[in-house]
């Protein structure tokens, strides 16, 4: 599984990192999310999915 955060979607309310700080973090230039991980470990794709599907404005895919 990858994640990916649409950064023109983005808000940066930080609820993704929040839910799921292994995958996503909030950048310091410009203060939205991003995918730290290349694939999502086993282990974390039941958070990662939860951070997607919280997300307000949808900007996360999870393929």
């Amino acid at each position: 599984m990858k994640a990916h955060v649409d950064k023109d979607t983005c808000i940066g309310c930080g609820l993704c990192p929040s839910i799921c700080p292994d995958v996503f973090i909030l950048e310091d230039e410009d203060g939205k999310a991003k995918a730290i991980v290349d694939e999502v470990p086993d282990e974390l794709q039941d958070d990662t999915e939860e951070a997607a599907a919280s997300c307000p404005v949808e900007a996360i895919v999870v393929e």
